[in-house]
């Protein structure tokens, strides 16, 4: 037993680095920049500064899009892009560093007309916005792009929602702008919350929609500012052109003097404007998986060996499923610095314990005879009765606007399916009969 404990918890880990890669990397870009010279001796008056908004890529970590820092010397034609989202899977321990909610990248440049390129080989949208500065605002704004590129000042600990590559520029705007453009934007209020805006993004995706929705805790369901928003590019693109700033000698400037599309991408599903009800589509999946399993209760009735290894595979599969995302849950809330998983109450229903379904629903499907299967059928039974209280406890438990958390999908998937695994009527009264006439 204790080896098989080991190697779940191993494939829980696993499944933590490749999955939750998804959010870890919001947004980020893989690869390596390098420090070129050509824009040691730079005047202000020769600089064009301008922001690149990308859009989704087809990688899963890269559906939130991305963004950079991109900057004309006019005098030399050189055009260098400035990148705060690098990372490399090569670095050591990188995996086990996230894992553990410890993500390192760093910030690097390259050639501007090379990063395009790419990009519109990858069909992402581009667009590129630029800045209205004086002379010496933008030769400041190359110093601390160009500073943040040295060795000692590269690497960063990245965070999802308030560390990434797009509130990187976005501080060095708000620098070049006396802190009026933080100062305007946190004090507007939010369109959506952060988990309404990662739904946007992960809607067509059912699995992943619903995974990185589960382990994601009660700390990105409060009201956000539009700077909070900001984290994704899409909303740096939909706020920025709107704003304007004083600048040094009292004058009113728009920020962003003009906007250009450089390349739409084709044939890719866009992201949703405004994120849809999600628990509407996790009921009536689980419905019909409820259905199904009914169905299996009455093959059993009808061919009891035959309904038994089915009904038992099931149990074995729903175990592993929920028991493995409730045990990942639990080592991201416990033993990591994923700060945005802290707080779960999905825990309360979702859990570890649903992993010892997986040898009972196996004991159940290979029991030659009903009083061979009576401790696994009971066992399993009690798991998902435990199962449907917790969902209560946890819908009880949101009455207090202390522990709300936007999780009414994964109480409607699961509440189905734990209803029909524990309270299925003829089987439960056939055990409790059958209890009682051993009792007696």
């Amino acid at each position: 037993m204790r080896g098989y404990i080991k190697r779940v918890a191993a494939v829980a880990v696993q499944l933590c680095v490749l999955i939750f890669l998804a959010v870890a990397h919001l947004p980020a870009q893989t690869g390596r920049g390098f420090h070129d010279l050509r824009f040691q001796e730079v005047r202000g008056e020769d600089l064009e500064v301008k922001i690149a908004v990308f859009g989704p890529g087809d990688e899963l970590y890269f559906w939130w899009g991305h963004m950079a820092l991109i900057i004309d010397n006019k005098r030399t034609g050189y055009s260098r892009s400035y990148d705060w989202g690098i990372f490399s899977f090569n670095v050591d321990q990188f995996f086990a560093n996230f894992a553990m909610g410890r993500l390192w990248y760093e910030s690097g440049s390259s050639s501007a007309q090379n990063v395009i390129s790419n990009y519109m080989r990858s069909n992402r949208d581009i667009t590129v916005f630029t800045l209205d500065l004086s002379p010496e605002r933008r030769e400041e704004i190359y110093r601390l792009a160009e500073e943040s590129t040295l060795y000692e000042n590269r690497y960063y600990l990245y965070h999802h929602f308030y560390d990434n590559c797009v509130t990187r520029i976005l501080n060095i705007i708000d620098q070049i702008t006396d802190g009026q453009f933080t100062e305007h934007f946190k004090n507007e209020p939010g369109r959506f919350t952060l988990r309404q805006h990662v739904r946007r993004h992960t809607w067509r995706s059912p699995f992943f929609n619903w995974i990185l929705n589960f382990w994601m805790g009660q700390k990105i369901d409060v009201p956000i500012s539009v700077w909070d928003e900001m984290f994704l590019p899409s909303e740096v693109a939909r706020h920025i052109v709107d704003f304007s700033y004083i600048d040094t000698e009292g004058v009113s400037r728009n920020l962003v003097s003009d906007v250009e599309e450089v390349y739409r991408s084709y044939g890719r599903p866009a992201v949703l404007e405004v994120p849809r009800k999600q628990w509407p589509r996790e009921l009536t999946f689980s419905l019909f998986l409820s259905l199904f399993l009914g169905f299996l209760f009455y093959v059993q009735k009808k061919s009891p060996a035959a309904g038994q290894v089915l009904l038992g595979i099931c149990h074995t599969v729903l175990g592993f499923v929920f028991g493995t995302a409730g045990l990942v849950l639990l080592f991201m809330s416990l033993f990591t610095e994923h700060d945005y998983t802290f707080n779960n109450i999905n825990l309360f229903f979702c859990n570890p314990l649903l992993l010892a379904a997986v040898p009972l629903g196996l004991r159940y499907a290979s029991a030659d005879n009903y009083n061979k299967r009576l401790f696994a059928e009971t066992s399993l039974r009690l798991i998902w009765l435990f199962t449907v209280l917790g969902v209560f406890v946890s819908m009880l438990v949101k009455l207090s606007p202390r522990f709300w958390q936007d999780n009414l999908p994964d109480q409607m998937l699961i509440l189905p399916v734990a209803l029909i695994l524990s309270l299925e009527p003829a089987s439960l009264r056939r055990l409790i009969k059958r209890i009682f006439w051993r009792w007696s």
